[in-house]
């Protein structure tokens, strides 16, 4: 035999709260009477009276001298008026999520709007909500809410506001909602359904599925044990038992696997005794199962837990809760204590882009700070995203004081620097420590991650100063001991021009820099680096000579094409007549290129039949002239060029055609 307790079973987090106060209010010997049973759970109603808290139906039955507690599900605001006219002691046990539908829905009166309420007319919380109420209609299912929407067309025209009560159907909420949305202009509409409710019936249809047999234990009149009996008994056999005495052992005997859920109102006493005795019939019918698990709660300190619910909590102060929900605008947290918690989004964290569900999940520890307590509402306002700040700051401080690398992005460009974001903190970082030349944009950097080091800290005003500077020194470092133990004459790298000379162009090789000169650039004659390659270009090259000691690297353009001289000699001869474009003159002659980076000398004695006093005279630069090679030297790569043997050979040609076309 195997039996699985649903984690999510037992007391919810209001009624918890109820019964702690009336425990603590019948410690202190106060004479104590409830408005109406306390929980749905007629045992344990007994035990409390037994101990001296009474029940009674109104006001009007409580002694002057003695306290009227104010069960879980609230009351109509009628009751404290009531209550405040006698003159009574009044202790406010309302659950503070159903504390906090009251204010909506009075807010919404107030307002003059008419407020829809999902739920079960009768039930007392639905009962309190309506008290708060000026004009309100309850349902119960999509069916009857349309039926509201027929029978009073005139709610078309106003103003809507829609609650549900807090252990509301999930499913047919939603269903309700879109229905809301369709036949009324601009409903508001509160997500109000307890997420602990939800959890405990998911929990209980998914224990119910994978179980032979399932025990709810609870009060018949509690309306949440019973919801959880209807869905328990949809997937396998499901008998309801207020306590032990009531469990059919007939059935238990023969069950592989038991699970066990029990209702918001069920104390963790009575959960107990009925796992003690189904653990039991193990024993008594000597079924050999003693290795088997039992998963069962914890023991409860009720005295402890009494006196941390009592607890004063104090705005500033560092506590600790579990997620246990999401509303429209804020996370509900159980701190354990006496107060709702609850942490606004806006006080979840600094990026208004990320969604509560994306960072937590339900049954998530969580440090906060405290923000504000209100001892009436029985609420206290949480912020992370301050303690997450503080945490960050210390983080801070330690990467300071350990010299670390942090990630940061940069959210501004400032007078004198930037400003970036470490995990919620503001670092400063100034232009002299951004890595970016004093020339450069330091807005190339905006919106990017950057790693830094911290190299000031001031705790006082919680400011601090960073330096990717620092972060990029380091990494060059490593990176230029690499390039030393690898590099050798002829080996190709990648790198990136980095500046530009009038004899040169610097590249960045990745922690070490190298230079190719501007003869090395083309093979054609340029005047400035410029012409060829330009800042921020990706570059390969070759390493033509290097120099440890002096760290100097020479590197030749592996990019520049081929040798055009090997191109001259293999497509070029002596004696071939060709095209060229003069580009230089001397006081000797002039310069003809031929193909680019290949140029040759026209002597001025070869320039013209006649006298030539100089080239200019018959030539101008960029002039397209004819000429014969009459000479290559491909040691020195030095050409001689002829305008008079071209033009003589070619005038032979003309003659000689001439002749034969006069034949």
């Amino acid at each position: 035999m195997k039996i699985v307790l649903s984690p999510s079973a037992g007391f919810c987090f209001g009624v918890k709260r109820a019964v702690e106060l009336v425990e603590g209010l019948l410690k202190e010997g106060k004479s104590v009477y409830t408005l109406g049973p306390l929980i749905h759970n007629p045992r344990f109603v007994q035990e409390l009276e037994d101990r001296g808290a009474r029940v009674v139906n109104s006001p009007s039955e409580v002694p002057k001298d003695a306290v009227m507690v104010i069960r879980s599900h609230g009351v109509p605001r009628s009751v404290y008026e009531e209550a405040e006219k006698i003159g009574l002691e009044v202790v406010d046990a309302t659950c503070p999520y159903v504390g906090k539908i009251h204010k909506l829905v009075a807010d919404a009166s107030q307002s003059g709007s008419v407020v829809l309420i999902a739920g079960n007319p009768s039930h007392p919380e639905v009962i309190g909500i309506k008290g708060h109420c000026s004009e309100a209609y309850v349902f119960e299912d999509l069916k009857e809410l349309k039926e509201i929407v027929e029978k009073h067309r005139e709610l078309c025209d106003k103003s809507i506001v829609a609650v549900a009560q807090t252990t509301f159907n999930a499913k047919e909420w939603v269903k309700c909602c879109d229905f809301m949305k369709k036949v009324y202009t601009n409903p508001i509409i509160f997500d109000t359904i307890c997420s602990t409710t939800s959890i405990r019936r998911q929990e209980a249809e998914k224990l119910a599925s994978q179980a032979d047999v399932m025990i709810v234990v609870g009060g018949r009149g509690s309306s949440n044990t019973a919801k959880l009996q209807t869905l328990c008994a949809a997937q396998c056999p499901s008998f309801l038992v207020e306590g032990a005495s009531e469990l059919p052992t007939e059935v238990l005997v023969d069950a592989g696997c038991i699970g066990v859920t029990a209702g918001a109102s069920t104390p963790t006493r009575i959960i107990k005794e009925v796992l003690n005795t189904m653990a039991g019939l193990e024993n008594t019918d000597n079924l050999d199962n003693e290795n088997e698990d039992i998963t069962e709660p914890e023991d409860i300190d009720f005295a402890a837990a009494l006196e941390k619910s009592f607890k004063t909590l104090s705005v500033d102060e560092r506590v600790k809760g579990v997620v246990v929900g999401f509303s429209s605008n804020e996370v509900q947290v159980d701190l354990g204590t006496k107060h709702a918690g609850y942490v606004p989004f806006s006080e979840l964290t600094d990026d208004p882009t990320v969604k509560p569900e994306d960072i937590l999940n339900v049954g998530d520890e969580i440090e906060l700070v405290v923000l504000r307590v209100n001892d009436q509402d029985g609420t206290v306002a949480l912020s992370k995203r301050r303690i997450d700040a503080l945490k960050s700051w210390d983080e801070i401080v330690d990467a300071s004081e350990e010299d670390k690398v942090v990630e940061g992005t940069v959210i501004e460009v400032i007078k004198g620097g930037l400003l970036a974001t470490v995990n919620g903190v503001k670092v400063f970082i100034p232009a002299s420590q951004s890595g970016i030349p004093r020339s450069g944009d330091l807005s190339t950097l905006l919106h990017k991650p950057v790693n830094m080091k911290i190299i000031e800290i001031n705790s006082g005003r919680k400011r601090a100063v960073g330096s990717i500077r620092a972060v990029l020194k380091e990494e060059r470092k490593k990176l230029a001991e690499k390039f030393w133990e690898e590099a050798e004459i002829g080996k190709q790298y990648t790198g990136k021009v980095k500046s530009l000379t009038s004899y040169g162009a610097f590249v960045d090789l990745g922690g070490v820099d190298g230079m190719i000169h501007v003869s090395e650039l083309s093979w054609s004659r340029i005047r400035h680096p410029s012409e060829v390659v330009n800042v921020g270009d990706t570059v390969n090259v070759t390493i033509k000579d290097l120099n440890p000691e002096t760290k100097k690297v020479s590197l030749s353009y592996a990019d520049k094409g081929e040798n055009p001289w090997d191109v001259f000699a293999r497509e070029y001869h002596v004696g071939d007549i060709v095209d060229a474009k003069i580009v230089n003159f001397m006081t000797f002659g002039a310069f003809a290129q031929i193909i680019p980076g290949v140029d040759g000398l026209i002597h001025i004695s070869q320039i013209a039949d006649h006298h030539v006093a100089k080239p200019q005279d018959e030539l101008e630069m960029g002039q397209e002239v004819r000429v014969k090679i009459i000479e290559v030297e491909e040691d020195r790569k030095r050409i001689s060029l002829s305008i008079r043997e071209a033009e003589d050979e070619e005038g032979s040609s003309y003659d000689s055609d001439d002749n034969y076309d006069e034949d």
